[in-house]
């Protein structure tokens, strides 16, 4: 069972789908009007948690074939066989689904169900079956997943968004590129392997590290910004340590563009987007 447990966890994309739900907490945490109970944020978040895994069980299920062609991904449970792919595995990302978008409706309002609606389709959907494997556009335009999970979280607050949670889900789409873009360095051979067009695979290396650093350097300069929008100085020492990092280390990528340098910037870019969400959460926790 526990072997189990662990299978459903990583197919399902939990890991990833703790740091959306932080995205929505953080969008609660720069709403200035606040209001909400401790209960009504635990549903929110638990049920952008629900979405994002549902979507990214469906990313597993519908990517088996691709994801048996490469390397880092042919020891995923739908490849090996470990996991069947049928209906019951359909029927049960759907229920999760909808029970996180019923959850949210009755903890605080429609609007925010259906930005948890519009996260978990544009991965699912707009990202995975459509534009992956035709563009390298694809995961410019699935980083709105993201931003989704910051406006679910701000629109629960109040369907009225103020500036910082609309800045921090900006931010968001333009830290989903680079974040990607570094894995893909990394695994540009299996993604060349798959006929995936990730930025990397499609363009020379000086350009790909270029493109990655030009986004990470445009993302921390905006999420500065929410400080002059009422943020305090625990939010701005977070996010100007992080981005520093985060730009640190686009930097050493185009200096030296090899695949341990990749993972550096992969690993240093979630490391800037976790502080980002906390620093966003403790600012207002405690300085209100």
């Amino acid at each position: 069972m526990t072997e189990l447990f662990k299978l459903i966890y990583d197919t399902a994309k939990v890991r990833l789908g703790f740091l959306i739900m932080a995205c929505a907490l953080a969008g609660i945490a720069v709403s200035p009007q606040g209001g909400l109970s401790f209960w009504q944020i635990l549903v929110i978040g638990l049920a952008v948690l629900l979405s994002s895994a549902s979507a990214g069980l469906f990313n597993q299920y519908y990517e088996r074939n691709l994801d048996g062609a490469m390397k880092r991904t042919r020891s995923r449970p739908f490849v090996t066989g470990r996991f069947h792919a049928g209906a019951w595995w359909v029927a049960g990302m759907i229920l999760a689904l909808v029970i996180s978008l019923v959850a949210a409706t009755l903890a605080a309002n429609m609007l925010s169900a259906l930005y948890i609606f519009l996260g978990a389709f544009t991965y699912g959907v707009v990202y995975t079956v459509w534009l992956k494997r035709r563009t390298w556009l694809n995961i410019v335009i699935g980083g709105l997943s993201g931003s989704f999970a910051v406006l679910a979280g701000a629109a629960a607050v109040d369907s009225t968004l103020a500036p910082e949670p609309l800045i921090l889900a900006a931010v968001l789409f333009l830290w989903t590129p680079p974040h990607f873009w570094a894995l893909a360095f990394a695994c540009k051979a299996d993604y060349k392997a798959a006929g995936v067009p990730m930025l990397p695979v499609v363009v020379k290396d000086s350009v790909a590290t270029r493109a990655i650093l030009i986004h990470a350097v445009a993302l921390v300069l905006l999420s500065l910004v929410p400080f002059w929008y009422g943020m305090n100085w625990i939010y701005l020492v977070g996010a100007a340590a992080g981005g520093a990092y985060f730009v640190r280390s686009c930097l050493h990528l185009v200096a030296e563009p090899t695949v341990q340098q990749g993972w550096r910037t992969f690993a240093a870019s979630i490391i800037q987007l976790g502080l980002l969400l906390v620093v966003a959460m403790l600012d207002r926790l405690i300085l209100g």
